[in-house]
């Protein structure tokens, strides 16, 4: 491998997409983007992948990666039901298209309590299409992607999707079938620790939305079979892994998150940021005169760790910030960070300063994650450009 209630009758990705590929006005909802993210003559994809369980975080971490890459964001693809009356969950900005995996699943919800196996069991995701699909997409060719509605738990008509210079599969299983790891350029894991994912679940289904602790418990505990041995081995074959864990600054602080950023050595196209000195040990705590951090305060960290046998770098945020202008400090302290110029990190992040995490680790090292995936899209671009002169010349 180189660098996310009524029913209609149980249906399946094959009987919407008995053909993977479609011609480009095959009468199924299309982009109505204005955008210019057509191909160039020869250019191939760089595709992404990004795995996390349901309420992890990848909506907010798409947000930061499409806004590094500039343009208006347009989508969802075709409007949803406020334009046109269909749903969709693929995201597309001037050179993103951002493909949400639960398009794959194999049955809609009334299928799965008929099958009793959950969203996250791979037989109820059809992975023979998806490979097909994003084989297709990388090699340039439109296809007809099935979509999983949300809202009412069905699979909808298919919508039409044309290549874009980078195409992002985010959702339960982008690195699970080996066919589908292959074709990836990246990959990165959002690892969200039971502790946390615990915590997040009562502070949105408890205090939001007024459920219950015994069926937040319920759901929990329900999902985590299938979660430990599905979604989580996938973070062994990710090249970056995002950790996100409670505080160590202080054991009873429930809200503030420890955030390690864990970098593999030896990925293609990618190396590693790093706190001052590369190849160190580092534990700083900012001064407080030039960066403000409500108690339990804050602290950063820099080491070598193994990972699944992996020599890796780990940078680390531990606790929050009062104000995201100050963080243009942590970024003086950080280097490899694949921006164009200085501040550029901080900008980025004031960009979405409403966006979750902002004010803490989890922003931090989702922007670092975004700034990597345009360094290595520049750098494939860049090495295909020339192999093209090359040939052109030679001829």
């Amino acid at each position: 491998m180189k660098f996310t209630l009524s029913f209609t009758a149980l249906t399946t990705v094959a009987a919407f997409a008995p053909s993977a590929f479609t011609p480009k006005n095959a009468g199924v909802p299309a982009s109505t983007s204005s955008l210019n993210m057509a191909l160039k003559d020869g250019q191939t994809p760089v595709v992404i992948g990004v795995a996390a369980d349901s309420g992890c975080g990848k909506s907010t971490f798409m947000r930061r990666l499409t806004s590094i890459f500039g343009g208006d964001v347009v989508g969802p693809l075709g409007g949803g039901f406020g334009n046109g009356g269909w749903e969709t969950n693929t995201l597309v900005s001037d050179l993103t298209t951002v493909i949400c995996l639960d398009d794959y699943h194999s049955n809609d919800r009334n299928g799965r309590k008929v099958s009793g196996l959950t969203a996250l069991n791979p037989l109820e995701n059809n992975f023979d299409l998806m490979f097909e699909q994003i084989k297709a997409l990388k090699d340039g060719k439109t296809i007809s992607k099935p979509i999983y509605n949300h809202v009412n738990g069905t699979l909808d008509t298919p919508e039409t999707i044309e290549p874009t210079p980078i195409i992002i599969f985010e959702g339960l299983h982008p690195m699970h079938d080996e066919r589908v790891r292959d074709l990836l350029d990246f990959t990165l894991y959002l690892d969200i620790s039971d502790e946390v994912k615990l915590n997040w679940k009562i502070q949105r289904d408890m205090e939001e939305r007024g459920h219950s602790l015994e069926s937040i418990m319920a759901s929990i505990e329900a999902r985590k079979p299938d979660f430990d041995a599905y979604i989580d081995p996938q973070k062994k074959d990710s090249d970056v892994i995002i950790e996100v864990l409670p505080t160590n600054l202080d054991k009873e602080d429930k809200k503030t998150l420890n955030v390690r950023c864990i970098q593999k050595d030896g990925v293609v196209d990618f190396s590693p940021c790093y706190l001052f000195d590369q190849g160190s040990t580092i534990e700083w705590t900012p001064a407080p005169t030039k960066l403000s951090a409500p108690a339990p305060g804050l602290k950063m960290a820099y080491r070598s760790e193994q990972y699944f046998g992996r020599d890796c770098q780990v940078v680390e945020m531990d606790g929050s910030f009062d104000n995201l202008q100050e963080l243009v400090y942590v970024e003086s302290a950080l280097s490899n960070t694949k921006t164009k110029f200085y501040g550029e990190l901080t900008q980025a992040m004031l960009a979405l300063a409403d966006a979750p995490g902002s004010n803490n680790g989890t922003g931090l090292m989702q922007t670092l994650a975004a700034f990597a995936i345009r360094d290595i899209y520049e750098k494939k671009t860049a090495a295909a450009k020339k192999v093209k002169q090359e040939t052109t010349t030679s001829a």
